[in-house]
């Protein structure tokens, strides 16, 4: 792109006459030099735009249908298919094998020497719903108050946040996007990477209720703000409020059920309805043992669906968790552990010590570290595979097993036909460091993988390329 220079002499013909025609000829100096300006500002932005690229654009809906071929196609439900093809027509995988016959006007995409995986699928996320955590203005994943079942985060969801396309570079496309808050949070929906607005980007919604489980025991340490008998009044304070809460939504089911019920609506109670019926689990934030324990005999009672998430201790309730048929979205691997007298690689070993106690898991990550986060997911399942967690199940906990745990597994997770072609096309195995994902489709639309951090690289490049002339 050229820029044409342009002449900024200010000078007006004519004769001046009187103070009146002195401010006249000012405004028009004035007025002119502001126009040159900002048409030079405009001409700037538009090279600027060309050399680095702006905000990513959605991608289109998928027009004809596209054939990925030649590359390695790990399905993660079933068998690796080496050279094979994957075929998927209006945002649907149709046909995945080696030959196989395409419609006419399919698009060949050659991705030979290449891996074709699933999309990456983090399991409780506040990702678009938090820019930066320190900028209050910028924090919209809770509401005021201990108990807000009605709660929708999808709502909330920013499909403009700069974070968006910078996790979608990890491979990670998919992520149940949940509020945050004591107690009773409100309701999470799986959301998909891309999209104008929450609407499109919205996978399914009413995916679970998310409660905050209180501390059991108290906290000795010089940072708790209050003493260990103030603690314990606040603990049962809460688990009151929350007995109190499910008994007046018990209340509320039964009187909207009565004959002749002329009960008004009330939407905090109205949410809980799906829950009480076993028709939409809760997921419940919980990492002690004495909290796993109480959360478990409160669902029990209530008959409510439970999904553990955090899970810290929750090798030490192997038995009651499997009893339950719960599951457990393991919040985070990369940290450090709990307590000071456990070994430095306690969470790193926590995936495999699930899975040998037989229980069903996923990995998350962004729960506990931010939305910044979510795109070091591969790199937590690596962690856990360098621990003693197989390959095989590592891959399945960040893509399959979360599908499968938060009941979308008929829409995502696995490369099967008759599922939404969302997936990854890399150069090696996701979960290492330096493999780059090199395309990415969201129900068959191709979707832009430039991000905020390589118009960085791209801009720095730039100053040392000049640099060294």
């Amino acid at each position: 792109m050229s820029i044409r220079t342009m002449n900024t002499n200010n000078k007006v013909s004519g004769t001046l006459r009187g103070p009146k025609a002195a401010r006249r000829t000012y405004l028009q100096r004035s007025t002119r030099a502001a126009l040159l300006v900002a048409m030079s500002f405009t001409a700037l932005a538009a090279l600027a735009r060309g050399a680095f690229a702006g905000p990513e654009i959605p991608g289109e809906e998928q027009k004809q249908p596209i054939a990925l071929v030649g590359g390695t196609i790990h399905t993660v439900s079933g068998p690796t298919i080496e050279d094979g093809v994957l075929l998927f027509e209006r945002g649907r995988i149709t046909k995945i094998g080696k030959d196989i016959e395409l419609p006419a006007n399919t698009k060949q995409i050659s991705v030979v020497g290449k891996h074709v995986y699933p999309s990456l699928f983090d399991a409780h996320t506040n990702l678009g719903l938090v820019e930066v955590n320190s900028v209050k203005a910028t924090v919209d994943d809770h509401e005021t108050g201990h108990i807000n079942p009605n709660v929708k985060a999808q709502v909330a969801y920013n499909p403009d946040s700069e974070i968006i396309p910078v996790t979608r570079s990890s491979g990670v496309l998919l992520s149940l996007v949940a509020p945050t808050g004591e107690l009773v949070s409100g309701r999470s929906a799986v959301m998909q990477m891309d999209g104008w607005t929450w609407e499109d980007a919205t996978l399914r919604d009413d995916i679970a209720l998310h409660m905050t489980w209180p501390d059991m025991m108290p906290v000795y340490a010089w940072l708790a703000e209050k003493s260990p008998k103030e603690q314990m009044e606040a603990r049962d304070k809460q688990l009151d409020e929350l007995r109190q809460t499910f008994a007046n939504a018990e209340a509320y089911r039964k009187a909207r059920q009565a004959a002749g019920s002329r009960q008004p609506v009330d939407a905090r109670w109205e949410s809980l309805l799906p829950v009480l019926a076993g028709k939409l689990p809760v997921i419940i934030h919980a990492d002690e043992a004495q909290g796993i324990q109480a959360a478990v005999a409160f669902c029990e009672r209530h008959k409510l669906k439970m999904i553990l998430y955090g899970g810290y201790d929750a090798e030490h309730c192997a038995a009651l968790l499997k009893k339950h048929n719960i599951p457990v979205i393991v919040a985070g691997v990369q940290r450090l552990p709990m307590r000071r007298a456990e070994e430095y690689d306690a969470p790193y070993t926590l995936p495999e010590r699930l899975r040998k106690a037989g229980l069903k898991f996923c990995i998350s990550v962004s729960g506990r570290f931010g939305a910044s986060n979510v795109r070091n997911l591969p790199y937590n399942a690596g962690m856990a595979v360098a621990f003693g967690l197989p390959h095989d199940e590592a891959l399945k906990s960040i893509t399959l097993y979360p599908a499968e745990i938060l009941g979308v597994a008929d829409r995502v997770g696995s490369l099967d036909a008759g599922k939404d072609a969302t997936l990854i096309v890399t150069d090696g195995d996701p979960l290492e460091t330096a493999t780059q994902v090199e395309a990415a489709f969201i129900q068959g639309r191709a979707v832009d993988l430039n991000d905020r951090h390589k118009r960085l690289w791209k801009k720095y490049e730039e100053k040392y390329r000049r640099q060294a002339k």
